[in-house]
Formats: C-alpha cells, structure tokens, sequence
C-alpha cells in the first residue's frame, strides 16, 4: 500500500509517556513518537541505523555519552549498536528512521 494516513495507523503505548505509529517498508521503519513532557527513554543499543527528525518540543538525546538538546529541525544520526538515551524536556514529537526494518515495532 504506497499511501497511509498516519492517524489510521495504530497508536502504540511503547512504555509510560510515550507512544508511536509505526510505519514500514521492505526495508526501513519510520517511528512517528509523541512523548510527554519528562519522560525518560532508557539506555539501550540496536544494530539498526536511527536517524532522529526532531519536529515539536524538546529532547535531551545521549549518544555514546554526548549530551544535545534537540529542537525542531534538529536531526540526530545513531550509529548501529551506540548506546544512546534520551528524555523529553517537554511535551514533543519526533520522527526515528531505522534502517532496516525494526521487527521488533512490528
């Protein structure tokens, strides 16, 4: 199916104060999240590529140590397998790319 409309898409509660729809492809996986404000995403790696589309709000994102508070238009590269967290400093929206596919969000 070449077109969606994301608000047809399933809502996914992912863990307190965040949730996400996902979409995939053959060969990637797009995470649209909406977090709420102060909401801790923990420590972890994955041997996916992420590219983090920062689009409302505030977010503190740690990769492999290194702090950068994210607002709208910034965009984050994650390296696969870096350990990477984050938090949102406000209520906000952001867009994760993974390459390839995150089975895992299926």
């Amino acid at each position: 199916m070449p077109f969606l409309k994301l608000d047809e898409i399933e809502k996914k509660d992912v863990f307190p104060g965040a949730e996400a729809r996902f979409v995939h492809t053959d060969n990637m996986t797009f995470a649209h999240w909406t977090f709420k404000p102060d909401t801790a995403f923990p420590e972890h790696s994955h041997p996916h590529e992420q590219v983090v589309n920062m689009i409302e709000g505030e977010f503190e994102l740690i990769i492999d140590g290194t702090s950068k508070r994210l607002k709208p238009g910034h965009v984050a590269i994650v390296p696969p397998n870096a350990i990477h967290a984050g938090r949102s400093l406000t209520a906000c929206r952001l867009i994760d790319v993974f390459y390839p596919v995150r089975e895992d969000y299926r």
